[in-house]
Order: structure tokens, then C-alpha cells, then sequence
């Protein structure tokens, strides 16, 4: 009797056992290497197809370097990659195949990615690894190197679809530069990063387009390997979180925008260290959809040229509810950026839109010191420049409790140039140049508010200190 309980008891624990539900899937268990070198491409997207095939649960990459091609992960994935743990981009071209490809505004065929997701939902990247994309690798000439090397053709795509019938990009043609994004998400749901860290994009680092109800947290990226290698780019998706990281970027660093008709929507940005080769907290300029109730609070932005905050309307975006608040910034170039004009460009051959608008954007609470003048693309420097056209002038503008210090250094000179109106150039101030004012210069605004507003210089400047021109109040 006593053999028989005992049997009974074994044979109800294997019944219990077999029957759980697996819910981690180690890489290596599907052939995976973590020795810096084989290609594990198959071998982790067999183990996130197992998983999505269960139901959903943890794919783990637990180890030393596994190197990869384009990983598409799936509905109920948790791609988990542990600390001291790097996922390695392979060097070959031909290993990223494109995930929904447009051509962007330069011109440029776009979607090739490291690491995707299309359609999905509750998708996750998580661990305090490392997800490298090893974009020194992806420049023209490196990538001529590692053809001949391999002995390989690159595989050219299909732009069939792609190229809009006005074709007024930028660069006036067509580019393929066989750069992947780092982590693209598409039209997904429930898409969460946690504190991963992200490394050398051959492109952009973080692109969520079209997505739904996402949150990025403490993640790091530090992304200085090749050109156009913003951070993280919000494109025409809706009722996202983005909190707690930190962010080195050659690029935009970031960046609203919508290179579609499709809005970017009930957005929060908050306790993020933002360090920017070019723009710090951007809208555009690629903005075709509308962007509105967008929230940029409690930030500190640093050592960035090209400015700390852009606010700009390109391509027929209505642009409204923004507040950017409680940010602090240093060694920053132009603080404040605000700009409606008609360039009109299209994206993936939608109808062409009007010209939009910004209105209802409030920004307060913010403190700026101006990077010296021998850092400056554009010198002398401005704290705030805002301008619509003659013909589309911005709306409501509230500005309050600003302490801008800048360097000075205007000339005479620079206090008598007229700015050029530009409506239908790339929106960027260095292209307009030198403002008369050293601290507001504004132009064709419906309602401007300010208080409490005080600029600071350095040294002498010749320019006055505020010119506004067409602007009521």
C-alpha cells in the first residue's frame, strides 16, 4: 500500500509539472552562441515563434555577445536581455530586410531595422542589456569594404509604391543607404522598453510609427555612429510615456513627428537627461499628421547645438496643447524654436496637405544658458525665435517664467539684418541666420503672451533685445 501511495504521489507530480505552461525561452536552447561571431538570426526568432506560438511569455538572451540579422518579434513577447549581456547587429547589409519601408524627407529609402515588430501587440524589451547596432559598420565606404570582404551583392529593394508623384524631397532623389534602425515598432499596441540599453543606430534609435498606447523607461541610448541617428521618434502614434532616460544623440534626440496623415497624439515626456548633437525636445520636422496634447516636463537638457526646443510645422500639421515646463537647460544653442511654414512635403504618396498650424502652446518655467560664441553654428545667438509667414501666422503663444543667459557679441551690423521669410525652405534657424534681437525675435503671431520673461548677456551686443513684427498681444 505504502508503494502504491508512493507511486501515486510521483505520478501526480509529473502530471503537474508537464502539464505548466512554459513560460521562458532561453536562445541558446534553439542553438544560439554568444561567441561574438555566428549569426544567430534563425536561432532567436525561432525561440520568440516558439513562444508567440505558447501564447506569449520571456525569450531570454542570457550571456556573452550574440551577433544577429533583423529580429521580428511577436504579440505577447517579452524580449529580455540580461545585464553584461550585448546584442550585436551583424556588419552585413543583406541581414536586414525592410519592415514597412517609406522613403523619409531627405529622400532617403527607410525601414531596414534590427530589431521589429509590425501589427503586433504586448510587446516588450526589457533587461539591462545592451542592443548595439554597430552603425560605424553601415557608412558608404565601410559597407563597400564588407561587400568585397564577404563576396556578396547587396540586394537592392523595391521602391515600388514607395516614391511620392511630386517627389519634392530635400535632396530632390532618391537614396538607398542600407542604414537599419535599431528597434522599429509598427502599428502596434502595448508596446513597452525598459531599461535596455541602446547603442551606435546605423540610423534612427527608437522609431514607434503608427503605434498605440506604449511606454519607454529608464532605457539609455547613446547614439553617435553614423548620420540622421535620432533617439527616439514618435511618429504618428498615440497615448505614450516616455520617462526616466538618458539620451546622447547625434541627432534629434526627441523628436514628434508624422510621416504620415496619421496624428501624434497624448504624449508625456518627463525626467529624461537629453544631450543633443542637433535638437533636444523637436515636433518635425517631417509633419504631415497632426500632433496635439503633447506634454515635455521636468527635463534637464545639455551640451546641445542646434536647440533645446523646436516646435515646427512643416507639412501641414495642426500643432496644439503643447506644454513643455520645469526644464532646465545648459550650453544649449537657440532655446526656443517655434516655426509654421510651407514646405508641404509627402509621405508615402498621401494627398498633399495645406499649411497647418501652431496654437495653444505653452512654455514655463525654464532656464537656458547659451553656449559661448566660438561653440555656435549660428553667432550671434537669440533666446527665442517664433515666426509663421505672412500668410499663416502662428496662434496662441504663452511664454512665462524664462531666464535665458546668453554670450552677445551682435554687431551693429547684425542689428540692422533683415531675416529672409523662407515659407517653403527646411525649417531650420541656422538657414534663416542671425536674428536683430538677442533675446525675442517674433513675427506674424496672432497672440503672443509672455511674463516674466528676462534675458542676460555676457558681453556687449549691439542688437536690441526684443523685435516683434506683425505679432499682437
Amino acid at each position: 500500500m505504502k508503494k502504491l501511495k508512493l507511486f501515486s504521489t510521483i505520478f501526480i507530480a509529473i502530471l503537474f509539472f508537464s502539464c505548466q505552461k512554459q513560460t521562458v525561452w532561453n536562445v541558446k536552447e534553439f542553438g544560439a552562441k554568444d561567441d561574438n561571431t555566428t549569426i544567430n538570426t534563425k536561432a532567436i526568432q525561432s525561440a520568440i515563434d516558439a513562444c508567440a506560438k505558447e501564447g506569449g511569455g520571456i525569450v531570454t538572451i542570457d550571456g556573452g555577445v550574440f551577433v544577429s540579422g533583423t529580429i521580428i518579434l511577436k504579440s505577447n513577447v517579452n524580449l529580455n536581455i540580461t545585464e553584461n549581456t550585448v546584442l550585436m547587429a551583424s556588419v552585413n547589409p543583406n541581414d536586414f530586410p525592410a519592415v514597412e519601408p517609406f522613403i523619409d524627407a531627405t529622400g532617403q529609402y527607410r525601414g531596414q531595422c534590427f530589431i521589429g515588430a509590425i501589427d503586433e501587440e504586448n510587446v516588450s524589451i526589457t533587461g539591462k542589456g545592451t542592443i548595439n547596432g554597430q552603425g560605424e559598420m553601415f557608412t558608404p565606404n565601410n559597407i563597400k569594404k564588407t561587400v568585397k570582404k564577404l563576396g556578396i551583392t547587396l540586394v537592392e529593394p523595391d521602391l515600388t509604391g514607395l516614391v511620392s508623384k511630386v517627389n519634392n524631397y530635400v535632396s530632390k532623389k532618391i537614396r538607398v543607404s542600407n542604414r537599419p534602425f535599431l528597434v522599429r515598432m509598427v502599428r502596434s499596441k502595448n508596446v513597452k522598453l525598459k531599461d535596455i540599453h541602446l547603442r551606435q543606430p546605423a540610423a534612427w534609435t527608437l522609431h514607434l510609427l503608427q503605434c498605440d498606447n506604449f511606454v519607454v523607461d529608464g532605457i539609455d541610448i547613446h547614439s553617435h555612429a553614423n548620420r540622421n541617428n535620432d533617439a527616439i521618434d514618435i511618429d504618428s502614434s498615440t497615448h505614450g510615456v516616455i520617462k526616466n532616460c538618458t539620451i546622447d544623440s547625434g541627432d534629434d534626440a526627441i523628436c514628434f513627428k508624422s510621416t504620415s496623415p496619421e496624428p501624434t497624439t497624448d504624449i508625456e515626456v518627463y525626467d529624461c537627461k537629453i544631450k543633443s548633437y542637433w535638437g533636444a525636445i523637436k515636433f518635425g520636422t517631417e509633419s504631415m499628421g497632426d500632433m496635439k496634447n503633447i506634454t515635455v516636463r521636468d527635463c534637464f537638457v545639455h551640451d546641445t547645438r542646434g536647440g533645446g526646443i523646436k516646435i515646427l510645422s512643416a507639412d501641414g500639421a495642426n500643432v496644439e496643447n503643447i506644454l513643455i515646463e520645469n526644464i532646465k537647460m545648459e550650453n544649449v544653442e537657440m532655446p526656443i524654436f517655434i516655426r509654421l511654414c510651407e514646405r508641404r512635403l509627402v509621405y508615402r504618396n498621401a494627398p498633399r496637405k495645406p499649411v497647418g498650424s501652431i496654437n495653444n502652446v505653452v512654455i514655463r518655467n525654464i532656464t537656458a544658458k547659451v553656449t559661448d560664441n566660438d561653440k555656435l553654428r549660428l553667432n550671434p545667438a537669440t533666446g527665442f525665435y517664433f515666426s509663421g509667414t505672412p500668410n499663416h501666422k502662428l496662434g496662441k503663444i504663452s511664454i512665462e517664467n524664462v531666464k535665458v543667459d546668453l554670450p552677445g557679441g551682435g554687431t551693429i551690423e547684425d542689428a540692422k539684418r533683415v531675416v529672409p521669410e523662407n515659407e517653403e525652405e527646411y525649417p531650420e534657424f541656422t538657414k534663416l541666420g542671425a536674428t536683430p534681437a538677442y533675446g525675442l525675435f517674433a513675427r506674424h503671431i496672432e497672440n503672443l503672451e509672455t511674463k516674466d520673461i528676462s534675458f542676460t548677456v555676457r558681453g556687449e551686443d549691439a542688437r536690441k533685445e526684443v523685435i516683434k513684427i506683425h505679432v499682437n498681444e
